[in-house]
């Protein structure tokens, strides 16, 4: 199956929906900006002989790697954009970080309890 565009009412759906969590869920306002997966350098060849890439260093590509409603997805990054989804893929990682380690001190919580209830 190939990506295709979403109209503008799907993106504006999804806008919503992503609003709505942040509001529901209380998180920061930067979090609409957020990104999930990976941030990848890689280097690619042209095919053409005589560019520099035939025989040295290849041209440099970034790609966000990422999976949505189960389906894993690779997505080119525009050069100029690089640093900038590196900084919101750190801080959607540094969110779902955060939000494993209150799942895990309530779970250690709940453990504890059940063993005082005993």
């Amino acid at each position: 199956m190939s990506a295709r565009a979403l109209t503008g009412d799907e993106a504006a759906a999804l806008r919503q929906r992503t609003h709505a969590l942040i509001r529901q869920f209380q998180l920061p306002a930067s979090a609409a900006e957020m990104l999930p997966g990976a941030l990848t350098r890689s280097e690619t060849r042209c095919g053409k002989p005589n560019c520099h890439c035939a025989t040295g260093a290849g041209h440099p590509a970034w790609t966000l790697t990422f999976t949505v409603k189960g389906r894993r997805r690779t997505e080119r990054v525009p050069a100029e954009w690089a640093e900038e989804v590196a900084q919101r893929v750190a801080a959607g990682r540094a969110l779902q970080e955060a939000v494993r380690d209150v799942l895990a001190a309530n779970a250690e919580r709940f453990v504890l309890a059940r063993k005082r209830r005993r």
